[in-house]
Formats: C-alpha cells, sequence, structure tokens
C-alpha cells in the first residue's frame, strides 16, 4: 500500500478539524468532494458554518432545511441542488464575474480559514493536482488556514497551474469513486438549426470558447472540417473530444499558450475525464487567468458563444435568472464577450432557442421580467443567434435593433414584437 494510503483518515476525522464559525471553500463541478460534504453535514456540533463555493455536483446533505443553523451555503454561481434553497432564503448568492472569484480569497476580502477539495493522487514527488477544477479552487487552496482533502483514484492527473504538494493538505480521506458524468445527448432540430447558423460565423484559425449543452456541442459538430482551430475557455466538454483527435483543434496560432487547449474546467463524461488525465496538451488554469479579458483580447479570432434567458429589442441580455429567480449566476459570460469583442477579427456571439415553455414564451421581448439581470450589456453585445438567423448589434442604433432582433424572433411573435418596437417609437 502506498504511503499515502496508510496516512488517509475517515472522512469523519478529516472534517473534525471544521469549528464553528468558520469560512470554508468547497471544491466544486465533478470535483466536488461527496464524502467529505456528507462527513460535514453528519456534524450536528457546528453553527454558523459558511460555504463557499461555484455550483456543486451531487446530493448536498448540508443544504437540507434542517441544517439551515449549521451550515450557510452562498453560491458564486449556483447549481441545480441550491436553486431552491436561495429561492427560499435559506441560502445565498453571490453576482460576481468568474474572473474575479480568485481575488475575493486572495485579497482577503473573503478570509477562508478551510477549504474543502477533492485531489488525484499524488505521483512520486508527493504533488497531487486539482484535476478537473482549478477555476477558484487555487486561490482557496493557496490561501485557505488548512486544506482537508478527499484524494480520488479515479480524479484525473491534470496539467497545468493545477498542482497541490500533499504536504499543503492537512488531512485526506481516500476513495475510488467515480466521478459525476454529465454524457452529451443528440441535439434538438432548434439546437442544430443554431448551431449551424454559429459554425457559419467560425473562421479557420478561431479559438473558441464554449460552454456545455446542446447549442456547444451542435456548433463543435458542425467545424470537422475546419483548420487550425484554438480553444480557450473556462470550461469545456465532450464535444472538443472529436476536434482534438481528428487534429481540426490545433491550438497553433493562439498568441497566449499556444499548442495548448486552455481551460480551467471540465464537466462531461468519462471519456473526457480520461482524455484530460496527465495529457499535457490541455492545461487547466485559475479562472482569472483562463477568463482575463487582457489575455483573451491578445488572442486573435476569438468566437464566445454564450447563451440567454432572454433577451430584449435594445439588446440587453439576461443570462442569470427568471425574473428575481436566480438560476445561474454570472460566470463568465462578460468576461468572453468583452474579451472577443477586443480580440482582433474577434465575435462576441449570444446564442439562444427563439422560445421556452414549450414555444409558449418568446426568448426576445420588449422588456425583460421584473427583477431581470443584465448580464451582458446592451452596449457590449454583438452578434445574437436563434434558429432563425444571425445578426450582428454592434454599432446599430435602438431602431435598427430592434428590427434585427425582430427577424430572427419566432414568426408567431413578430407581430407583437413590432408593435411593441411600434409603441416605443422605434418602429
Amino acid at each position: 500500500m502506498l504511503s499515502w494510503q496508510t496516512r488517509a483518515e475517515s472522512a469523519d476525522a478529516v472534517v473534525s478539524r471544521i469549528k464553528s464559525g468558520m469560512n470554508v471553500f468547497v471544491h466544486g463541478a465533478a470535483a466536488t468532494p461527496t464524502p467529505l460534504l456528507d462527513a460535514l453535514a453528519r456534524r450536528t456540533d457546528l453553527t454558523n458554518v459558511r460555504l463557499w463555493h461555484i455550483h456543486l455536483e451531487g446530493p448536498l446533505a448540508f443544504a437540507a432545511p434542517e441544517q439551515v443553523a449549521r451550515f450557510r451555503s452562498t453560491s458564486l454561481f449556483i447549481g441545480a441542488g441550491l436553486r431552491a434553497a436561495v429561492a427560499e432564503g435559506q441560502a445565498d448568492f453571490v453576482p460576481i464575474f468568474l474572473s474575479d472569484i480568485p481575488m475575493l480569497f486572495t485579497s482577503g476580502r473573503v478570509k477562508l480559514d478551510a477549504a474543502i477539495v477533492q485531489l488525484s493522487p499524488p505521483d512520486r514527488h508527493d504533488t497531487c493536482t486539482l484535476g478537473t477544477s482549478v477555476d477558484t479552487a487555487r486561490a482557496a487552496v493557496d490561501t485557505a488556514g488548512i486544506v482537508l482533502a478527499e484524494v480520488n483514484e479515479r480524479m484525473p492527473r491534470t496539467h497545468g497551474h493545477s498542482a497541490v504538494p500533499l504536504g499543503r493538505v492537512t488531512a485526506w480521506c481516500a476513495t475510488a469513486r467515480d466521478l459525476p458524468e454529465h454524457p452529451p445527448r443528440a441535439a434538438t432540430e432548434v439546437e442544430s438549426r443554431i448551431g449551424a447558423h454559429v459554425a457559419a460565423l467560425i473562421e479557420d484559425g478561431s479559438c473558441l470558447q464554449l460552454g456545455i449543452g446542446g447549442i456547444p456541442d451542435a456548433v463543435l459538430a458542425r467545424l470537422k472540417n475546419h483548420r487550425d482551430l484554438g480553444i480557450h475557455s473556462e470550461m469545456v466538454s465532450d464535444g472538443i473530444i472529436p476536434l482534438l483527435e481528428s487534429g481540426v483543434v490545433t491550438n497553433r496560432r493562439k498568441a497566449i499558450h499556444p499548442g495548448r487547449t486552455v481551460t480551467s474546467f471540465v464537466l462531461g463524461s468519462r471519456r473526457l475525464y480520461d482524455c484530460v488525465d496527465d495529457n499535457p496538451l490541455v492545461e487547466f488554469h485559475p479562472c482569472d487567468r483562463t477568463n482575463d479579458t487582457n489575455l483573451i483580447r491578445k488572442i486573435d479570432q476569438v468566437v464566445a458563444v454564450n447563451s440567454a434567458v432572454e433577451i430584449d429589442l435594445t439588446g440587453q441580455v439576461c443570462a442569470d435568472s427568471f425574473g428575481h429567480r436566480i438560476y445561474s449566476g454570472i460566470g463568465g459570460q462578460m468576461d468572453f464577450i468583452r474579451g472577443a469583442a477586443m480580440s482582433r477579427g474577434g465575435k462576441p456571439i449570444i446564442a439562444l432557442p427563439s422560445t421556452a415553455a414549450g414555444g409558449a414564451v418568446s426568448r426576445i421581448v420588449a422588456e425583460l421580467a421584473p427583477g431581470a439581470g443584465v448580464v451582458t450589456t446592451r452596449g457590449h453585445v454583438h452578434w445574437v443567434v436563434t434558429e432563425y438567423g444571425a445578426v450582428d448589434l454592434h454599432g446599430k442604433t435602438l431602431q435598427e435593433r430592434g428590427r434585427l432582433l425582430i427577424s430572427i424572433a419566432h414568426p408567431d411573435f413578430r407581430p407583437e414584437l413590432l408593435a411593441k418596437l411600434h409603441d416605443l417609437k422605434r418602429a
């Protein structure tokens, strides 16, 4: 048995170091340290422990209503498991750019007493890695008073700024469990049409930023005949694998990290996790680097593809809420929309289906819902794509924007939207 395994403790023993009143970081996405969170939730002696994190995967026992006095979740980007708690006022949400989160910790604005993370096993140099999620975890591990870890034999070993010396870890438990998976699904007809419109905007040599889901996968599936594409993104999912394997993605034209696919975290299937495992051509960096607008702008032809809940006729984009109900977070949308706009030959793109609720609601609206957050301002928006086409709003008047957006709205809603535009004296 390896020495690190003989020094491992039970999950309950590891989290016994957490004290009441602590600020505690929790590793997120596929790296969510579920065994340690379950053990933490079993602690009945704790009160007022504040947990800081981006979206978490899997069961979240600490978020149960009966745990409110013991644990207070603070999401910097909300996942599905905490939407209800935030809506009910039993958990908190901080609107913040993804690129700004690490500085919360490194500046001491949020002083972390502990970080609970999931790591890959140590190598012969006794060095672990942050695995699938470096993003905000890098700053947390570097600044927290203590580091408590789940060392999982199935966590990929990743390259980039991911290394964590075992000596930095106060205590750890050992596991060999599967990571949460989000395997790709077949694109819908609407997603396929959107993907085709977006792919038509992408030229050879472009550097891509895309997220997870049907639209990004539909875009990537249509790039098989492109050449010398690059990837510089806050996250990547399974859709990039065929492009890496076929040589479509070479990253050779990138001014920043040439020859390397760069990401902050990955979330997908086991095939994706195996793809990045000990792969020196895929680098993981903290999100204050991947999402640094000053770096993104130095890469030519950045194409940033982001989604939206709704967009009004002036170009204001809501991407984080349904009215007052927070759904996700600001994330990195503005980081990349602005970075792509400043990139030579870059194209910032908002891509969304024209309708929601089975076609009953238009996503292109005269005005945003009350309480809706503006993630991308009308001054920052450029390309908007639906299944009905692609329009560029940059430099356009309010009248021109309204007409262009109506042209890619669902036909059933165009007369109503045109009447609204007329009422606003912008027809």
